[in-house]
């Protein structure tokens, strides 16, 4: 047994790219040696910025043999008087056997011929050395190249190549490369160390390259520069601003990370702390620091009371040029503080009125008009929401007026160089102007949420702006003939119907979204002629994606598949499905919490035994009560009175709008299984296909209204036992 080792040593590589390639990498290693039947312990991969390394422990140092039945033609056309016929011939020659070692033996289907196969087992060298190139070819990944006159691509150009079995060398070429590339035992340190690193063998690989200033491995790095960051935000009393993406990128741009502390002159902490930490984050790649009382004002205009004016970097150079590292960190930020403080004073000087009317002169897409043409229908379908929804008129009047201006920022200095910004600029530049708060932040909010997991309007002003900003796109791409297909939605809009749906149940809101639809594709088809929508087969074309969508959301809530299909599956009409989206997240959500309590199979086994009779009734599934369907004077036994009554008080729990009533009314059907039983199997039970047809017809419809007011709560059909 021996440690394999593999480094495919690079020119820097992209900071994402390892985290893509390493994966691949891991599983074909994984893959290859399995099939080639050699046993191994542990895979490890890992990455700097100039390789990718894999290590496998414990390799075997061959293959063994494997013998191998085959079974070839029927003997009768094999041999012919004891000699083999061509049949058999070719048979053993594929096998590489003689046909003299050929056996008949009998099978269920007459005599057949045999072969034994014995392929002897290849050492791990060989196989390495034909496995390395094709692990190495196979890598996929976004930006890769050509370089010199060779035909190799790869993220970056490849350089050097260490392959060891223990301490014996693996040789390999990569011969599509220029210069081209063979395996060797030298790696390269880290690049303002010593360049050419020995590897004697690959149990010393890491500790060779940690005495040339490598920390090869990822998880090291990054355990350094999140302990590091923490103890040095810690000691200045202050929250490190390092989301997962910086982190992650943190870790993959250097080999030997070094914490340097940097500052920036007090007078930019009168920019807008999101200026400063995008500015940071995003184009330096430095970790902004909070104060840990801060203020959480999102339009707070600038950034006195929330960021210290410091900052951390992780570098990749000598401890002794810290100092040097720092002022030149610091000078590059001041240069972009500087920009982004005459970007926010010219944006100042215009107002943002005047901004909108600029948006006529940027077009949204083709077909579709300007962006002062999507302001204003974003104001009609602000306005139709705020009448759906019934606002107070003065909440009303702050979302159409934030409608009206919401998209002012866009063409703004600040977030034309900072996209990112948009909506939080626009929201501090209209308060500045003296714009009611609740306007202002509607603006900032109405882009929330952005993505999965990001935050969701806090006002009720930004929640409506949202909904009608996500609404227009959808009704505007749609109208324009483009759909969302496969894994291709370029205008986000599978994103834009989860944020809708997200924004309702955040709100609470019970909004009616297929008459809504139904609504605004009619008045798009007049806004767009040359489209030549049809109205309702584009409200029909939406209402289907914001099915589809609440089912994959419900999904993504952990509810399991089987329940969200009894609450929003293709049994259920989208009629009763979007008149209320939050109630169906409340029955999922419920099931959900029956089946973990154990209860929901009480309430299954009740519906379940009615609903397989009922279906042979002709009871319309809208009937919830007993009083005109039943009969009580046609009752033969107790029983069917025990059901009667079960079913009148179950009625004012399924036909009202108590916000308790999916409870109370699986908590009637548990209580019901009594009845139910006593119905089919007690003393005084029942024979519901009766001969007389009056009174089958009686007892089925005492199931068919059971059946019925369960379906109030799920399909139960679709529920898996």
């Amino acid at each position: 047994m021996s440690t394999f080792l593999l480094e495919i040593g690079t020119e820097e590589l992209p900071a994402d790219f390892a985290r893509l390639a390493l994966p691949q990498l891991e599983q074909a290693v994984k893959r290859d040696l399995s099939a080639a039947r050699l046993s191994y312990g542990q895979v490890e991969t890992t990455s700097t910025p100039r390789r990718l390394v894999v290590q496998v422990s414990d390799l075997s140092e061959s293959a063994p043999d494997l013998r191998d039945e085959r079974k070839g033609p029927p003997a009768a056309q094999a041999f012919k008087d004891g000699v083999p016929t061509q049949a058999a011939i070719g048979f053993a020659k594929r096998c590489g056997v003689d046909p003299a070692a050929l056996e008949v033996r009998d099978t269920p289907k007459g005599p057949f011929v045999f072969a034994e196969v014995l392929e002897a087992g290849r050492p791990a060298r060989e196989l390495l050395a034909e496995a390395i190139p094709q692990w190495i070819a196979a890598l996929q990944g976004r930006r890769f190249m050509r370089w010199g006159v060779g035909e190799s691509r790869f993220s970056r150009p490849v350089r050097w190549l260490v392959a060891l079995l223990g301490s014996e060398l693996i040789p390999v070429t990569l011969s599509g490369s220029d210069p081209v590339v063979q395996s060797g035992q030298t790696s390269r340190g880290h690049r303002l160390y010593s360049d050419a690193v020995a590897i004697p063998s690959a149990d010393v690989y890491a500790a060779a390259l940690a005495d040339a200033g490598v920390v090869v491995n990822r998880s090291d790095r990054a355990s350094f520069i999140r302990t590091s960051v923490e103890r040095s935000a810690a000691a200045l009393d202050a929250v490190p601003d390092l989301p997962s993406d910086l982190f992650e990128e943190l870790t993959d741009l250097v080999e030997t990370p070094l914490l340097i502390e940097g500052s920036v002159a007090d007078h930019y902490l009168a920019l807008p702390a999101e200026v400063l930490s995008t500015v940071m984050r995003a184009h330096q790649r430095y970790v902004p620091l909070y104060r840990k009382d801060a203020d959480s004002d999102p339009l707070a205009l600038d950034a006195r009371r929330s960021l210290l004016a410091r900052f951390l970097c992780i570098g990749n150079g000598l401890a002794e040029a810290s100092d040097t590292v720092r002022r030149g960190n610091e000078r590059v930020l001041k240069a972009r503080l500087a920009d982004a403080e005459f970007f926010v004073q010219a944006d100042r000087a215009v107002a943002s009125a005047e901004r909108r009317e600029q948006l006529k002169r940027v077009t949204f897409a083709e077909g579709l008009g300007s962006l002062l043409d999507r302001v204003e229908r974003l104001e009609w379908l602000t306005a139709l929401l705020a009448e759906q929804l019934e606002l107070p008129n003065q909440v009303a009047d702050h979302a159409t007026r934030a409608a009206h201006l919401c998209k002012h920022d866009l063409v703004s200095q600040m977030v034309g160089e900072f996209p990112e910004l948009q909506g939080v600029m626009g929201g501090k530049y209209l308060l500045a102007e003296g714009e009611p708060r609740e306007v202002a932040l509607a603006v900032l909010e109405h882009y929330q949420p952005k993505g999965a997991g990001d935050a969701l309007p806090s006002s009720v002003a930004g929640a409506v702006v949202a909904l009608a900003e996500r609404f227009e796109l959808l009704l505007s791409i749609y109208a324009k003939g483009e759909r969302p297909t496969g894994s291709s939605d370029p205008y986000a809009l599978r994103r834009a119907g989860n944020g809708i749906l997200q924004i309702l149940w955040d709100q609470g809101w019970s909004l009616n979204i297929k008459t809504l639809l139904e609504r605004a594709t009619q008045h798009w088809a007049k806004l767009l002629p040359h489209f030549k929508v049809d109205a309702a087969a584009l409200a029909q074309e939406l209402s289907e994606l914001m099915g589809q969508r609440l089912q994959s959301l419900l999904e993504e809530a952990a509810i399991d598949s089987d329940l969200v299909q009894a609450v929003a599956g293709e049994t259920v009409s989208l009629e009763r499905l979007l008149a209320d989206p939050g109630d169906a997240r409340q029955r999922a959500s419920l099931l959900q919490s029956l089946r973990s309590g154990g209860e929901l199979t009480a309430v299954q086994a009740v519906v379940t035994r009615a609903a397989k009779l009922a279906t042979k009734g002709d009871l319309p599934q809208t009937v919830l009560s007993a009083s005109a369907v039943v009969d009580a004077s046609l009752f033969e036994k107790s029983s069917e009175a025990g059901m009667l009554s079960v079913l009148n008080s179950l009625e004012p729990v399924a036909t009202g709008s108590d916000p308790d009533r999916y409870a109370q009314l699986a908590q009637g059907l548990i209580a019901g299984a009594s009845a139910l039983a006593n119905f089919f199997d007690g003393e005084d039970s029942v024979m519901v296909m009766a001969e007389d047809a009056s009174i089958r017809a009686n007892r089925l419809n005492l199931l068919g209204v059971l059946n019925n007011q369960a379906s109030v709560l799920a399909d139960f059909s679709r529920i898996s036992g």
